[in-house]
């Protein structure tokens, strides 16, 4: 069985080399071709290209590379109907990968798309324009397949991928608090992104926001736990901060995932950007507040099209409002502050939500690689 794969972001990455393995297991004849990141290369795959040519997010962002991305679908149009594979799997970044699925659509070729776009969220209209596209949905969320199935696509939950990743333990965060000499004083992990955009938008205003909160609990210390990507990045950018955190840079730490996996076991809190390390720290029991801002034209189109009053995951997964968010312009260090001190106070109610989001999410059940693997094959 002959699977071509296009992912374009880490996430994507991640989710790839999980559902290989589960092919793998499930069809020991699997042979994988496409475009993948360093995880999916692990699973055997040879990249026809650098997966980071393709990640890219933001309406303005994605036009400064424009030419590269369309010269890397070109090609990847063609390699598909050149390899003609059994499936094509399309992993997350849908306005790629699923215009490869188009592109090649009539020639008997079955198109499954791993990451059901969320319609639920922003651009419905996206369900029209894949009926005759995508043959067959993964969904990471149990509330989606009915919406998809509505519309004439089948669609299966296979569970998020956070519920198979591995969570420290208590002893491994006070491990980690005596090497750093954090002792039993008030942890507070900054996570400003994995992109450079992100990064450079909103370190600046973490910085103002976290010095906020020592000022009034001069005991705070801070824990960086930087993005591989942008780690070198991140130690320029925050060398102004009046407040000096502790970087945990996985290039320089040969066990940088367990560690970051302990900081987030050992943090009281997190002022974290918006995206899916919501669900980490959810994972890890870490309450946290969420941030985030982006180019001015981005958000003046995004948050039009938005059909939600969250961003947050673990607010829409447990259908709570739990997780504080200052998003676009309400991104300011001041009610950043006083919400992180806030939850400091009352952890409470967030610790709830995150409890029922890792259940709803899976947790406890089969690995979802193994499960998007199953489906897969089912619908063959």
């Amino acid at each position: 069985m002959r699977v071509f794969l296009v992912a374009g972001e880490a996430s994507g990455d991640k989710l790839g080399a999980a559902v290989m393995a589960g092919l793998r297991e499930l069809r020991p004849d699997v042979a994988f071709d496409g475009i993948g990141g360093e995880l999916m290369e692990g699973q055997g795959l040879r990249s026809r290209f650098p997966m980071s040519d393709l990640s890219v997010m933001g309406l303005v962002e994605v036009l400064g590379r424009y030419p590269l991305l369309r010269r890397r679908l070109d090609e990847t149009i063609a390699a598909v109907r050149a390899a003609r594979p059994d499936i094509l799997l399309t992993i997350d970044s849908p306005d790629f990968g699923l215009r490869v699925a188009r592109a090649v659509r009539g020639t008997g070729l079955r198109c499954v798309h791993y990451v059901a776009p969320t319609i639920w969220a922003w651009r419905p209209g996206r369900a029209r324009k894949l009926r005759g596209v995508a043959d067959h949905l993964l969904a990471l969320f149990p509330f989606e397949p009915p919406l998809w199935e509505a519309q004439g696509i089948p669609c299966d939950f296979v569970g998020h991928p956070v519920v198979a990743e591995p969570v420290a333990t208590a002893a491994e965060a006070r491990a980690l608090r005596g090497t750093l000499g954090l002792g039993d004083a008030p942890v507070i992990l900054a996570l400003p992104g994995s992109r450079r955009s992100e990064v450079e938008r909103l370190s600046a205003r973490f910085g103002e926001a976290l010095a906020q909160v020592a000022a009034n609990r001069p005991d705070t210390r801070i824990l960086l736990p930087a993005a591989a990507p942008v780690a070198d990045l991140l130690r320029d950018l925050i060398a102004p901060w009046p407040v000096k955190p502790v970087i945990l840079n996985p290039r320089a730490d040969p066990l940088g995932q367990a560690t970051k996996r302990a900081a987030f076991k050992a943090a009281d809190a997190a002022l974290a950007a918006s995206g899916t390390v919501s669900l980490e720290l959810a994972a890890g029991g870490t309450p946290m507040v969420i941030a985030y801002d982006m180019a001015w034209l981005t958000w003046q189109v995004v948050h039009r099209m938005v059909r939600l009053d969250t961003a947050t995951l673990v607010n829409i997964v447990s259908a709570t409002r739990a997780v504080p968010e200052f998003l676009g312009p309400a991104c300011r260090p001041g009610p950043i502050a006083d919400a992180i001190l806030k939850l400091l106070d009352d952890p409470g109610t967030q610790r709830d939500a995150m409890r029922l989001t890792m259940e709803r999410l899976g947790q406890g059940g089969e690995p979802p690689g193994l499960r998007a693997a199953r489906a897969i094959l089912s619908r063959m």
